[in-house]
């Protein structure tokens, strides 16, 4: 229980078939694709599919998302600080990387492409300003008013 409350806590988790964030994540997703990211505990890599909406970043084993599909894990883009290219730290082709708030954590993924990686890093980089706990509310946009 306790595990629980600190994961709701700190938006990010990899907990499979958790998402308390109530968005509708497989209709108009802001961005999807596949990448290969890197596990948080068991540094393995593994290829997921990825949607960005309303400020999360989600995964999912496979590309058939639906209502009923369960992600593999969210994390809250209010609790990134930073997405770049990671290349260099990685020694990896397309290899970007996403640090965060939440114990100074730092996430790994690997894009297909040169523009698939560009992409996601804008995208991301958006949604990271667009989420920013430094809004005020009246800054805040509602998707659900669009």
């Amino acid at each position: 229980m306790a595990s629980s409350l600190w994961r709701l806590a700190t938006s990010l988790t990899s907990t499979p078939d958790y998402n308390p964030t109530g968005i509708e994540f497989w209709s108009n997703p802001e961005r999807t694709g596949w990448l290969t990211k890197q596990g948080e505990h068991i540094k393995t890599w593994r290829r997921r599919y990825f949607i960005l909406k309303q400020g999360k970043l989600f995964w999912f084993k496979d590309s058939n998302v639906t209502r009923a599909s369960k992600s593999r894990g969210v994390i809250s883009v209010s609790t990134c600080l930073t997405v770049k290219g990671a290349e260099d730290v990685l020694n990896k082709q397309f290899a970007f990387e996403i640090s965060t708030r939440d114990h100074h954590d730092t996430m790994y993924f690997i894009a297909d492409s040169e523009k698939e990686k560009e992409d996601w890093i804008n995208s991301i980089g958006r949604s990271i300003v667009q989420h920013s706990l430094s809004l005020t509310d009246k800054e805040v946009v509602d998707y659900d008013c669009k």
